[in-house]
């Protein structure tokens, strides 16, 4: 495939024998050194003059290989907080999105030519169907890793999307089988267009990067459960106009009839996923037959799964309790650590305090969105302590929903796990823990505590004096993790 080159291009990858030899190194590199390999060749290609179509979009093919196995890796790999260092995190984000967002670019490329008619772009018209399905899924992984950080996501993306979907209908082969990569399974352009659509529509906002690589996953294993059709079906749930900037969204009414309009539904999906859930729960582990990258607990997989069914469900997910719009000031402190300073009067005034608006309330939480915010915590599942405006003690959440609105907003949704927590040093078997007392004490009673997240220790009570009282509490089940604490249920043995 690479022995056409003109020997005149001084470009390395114009040379069959250096092309060669460049794509199998980076074939057999670590994870992010392949992707930062492969990123400076895939910026190389749409601005080296000598190239011409047909050759571009043979090296973006071949890079696009040589690098698919490390860059699936890459996606499995990434939890923030919970390995290495913010830097590392960092890094692992930049390279991983950096490749996906320059072989979208160089695909593009490819793309636009084509449909410009330029001059020997018509070489490429053979491989135009690989090049729809491959465009897609680069766009699709770079909406992921977009997602990974909660956004933000422009209209742009589902131009995108929505254009070369439409472009292989226009040729017809928006429904011809296609083996996306070598050695995979079949795949068609709609399906790889369909699963971005799904991927929108399954709220990965409430989810951590971890539980959106495997809502990923299992959106592959449950799409023959799904159809896009062009005409509004009884069961239709959602609609996307391919050549609008417009996500998919929810039918509350029936949109403007277009030619490019197209309709898809998860009804016949959540049947099938609640019977996967009862299989895993029985087994004690994931089928067989459901690929996931790797081998995950069921009790990392059931929660994602249940996530799925309620967003695919028919009738949109309901708040348990109503929301009251505001609009007020309201202070934040986040992490495990500096709550629990904040807390305990350690912490010096104003520091690690950001400022935030409340845009809503419920018995349950609120919606806020950042003022003067250091983004690199944000994270789903991190403790935070809030004061709303006027008042003058702290209420303990967890952040539930994370959606980066636009270069300098972000949407925030917390859930209040206790109104009046109580910062504590207690006594655990001779060794001194920070812990946070989340309900007021009754002997003989169950009280939530949390705790750092490696402090908790089966069998060992924790001893502690407040408010002139002494209390000694012993460790039961564990409701709940973050990337920093835990909170865990506590029998109140003697509290007097």
């Amino acid at each position: 495939m690479l022995g056409f080159f003109s020997s005149k291009n001084e470009h390395p990858l114009a040379d069959p024998k250096e092309a060669k030899r460049i794509l199998a190194e980076i074939a057999t590199r670590e994870p992010l050194g392949a992707a930062e390999e492969a990123s400076g060749w895939l910026e190389s290609i749409p601005a080296e003059q000598g190239f011409k179509p047909l050759q571009r979009l043979e090296l973006t093919l071949r890079l696009d290989e040589a690098t698919a196995a490390q860059s699936r890796r890459l996606a499995r790999d990434y939890q923030p907080l919970v390995h290495g260092s913010r830097a590392q995190e960092s890094r692992h984000w930049e390279l991983s999105h950096g490749y996906w967002s320059l072989l979208l670019a160089a695909y593009l490329d490819c793309f636009t030519r084509l449909r410009a008619g330029e001059k020997d772009a018509e070489a490429m018209r053979p491989q135009q169907h690989l090049l729809y399905g491959r465009l897609i899924n680069a766009a699709a992984a770079e909406l992921k890793w977009r997602q990974f950080r909660y956004g933000p996501v422009d209209g742009e993306t589902w131009r995108v999307l929505g254009g070369v979907y439409l472009a292989a209908a226009e040729a017809r082969l928006d429904q011809r089988a296609l083996p996306l990569y070598p050695g995979s399974g079949e795949t068609t352009v709609e399906a790889e267009y369909l699963k971005a659509l799904i991927f929108h529509a399954s709220a990965m906002d409430n989810l951590k990067p971890l539980q959106i690589e495997i809502a990923e996953r299992f959106i592959g294993y449950f799409l023959p459960f799904f159809v896009l059709a062009r005409e509004l079906q009884q069961d239709s749930v959602y609609w996307v106009d391919g050549a609008k900037p417009l996500p998919p969204t929810r039918l509350a009414k029936k949109p403007d009839v277009t030619s490019t309009l197209r309709f898809f539904s998860g009804t016949r999906a959540v049947d099938a996923v609640n019977k996967t859930i009862a299989q895993i729960r029985a087994e004690g582990r994931v089928p067989p037959g459901i690929s996931l990258g790797t081998q995950y607990e069921p009790d990392a997989v059931i929660p994602v799964l249940e996530h799925l069914a309620l967003n695919w469900a028919p009738k949109p997910p309901l708040r348990n309790t109503a929301r009251r719009r505001i609009n007020s000031p309201l202070k934040l402190v986040a992490g495990m650590n500096p709550v629990h300073q904040r807390l305990s009067g350690r912490a010096a005034n104003g520091a690690g305090v950001e400022s935030w608006i409340i845009d809503d309330v419920s018995l349950g939480g609120m919606g806020a969105h950042a003022v003067q915010a250091r983004r690199d915590w944000i994270r789903i599942g991190v403790m935070v302590a809030v004061q709303p405006e006027g008042g003058d003690n702290w209420l303990l959440g967890v952040v539930r929903r994370y959606v980066r609105t636009g270069p300098n907003e972000d949407s925030i949704g917390i859930e209040t796990i206790s109104k009046a927590p109580r910062a504590v040093l207690a006594d655990a078997g001779g060794l001194y823990t920070e812990a946070l007392l989340l309900d007021v004490p009754e002997v003989g009673e169950y009280a939530r505590m949390a705790l750092p997240a490696n402090a908790l220790e089966d069998k060992v009570a924790l001893v502690f004096t407040i408010d002139d009282k002494h209390a000694r509490l012993h460790p039961r089940e564990v409701l709940s993790t973050g990337p920093d604490f835990v909170v865990a249920n506590f029998f109140v043995q003697s509290y007097s």
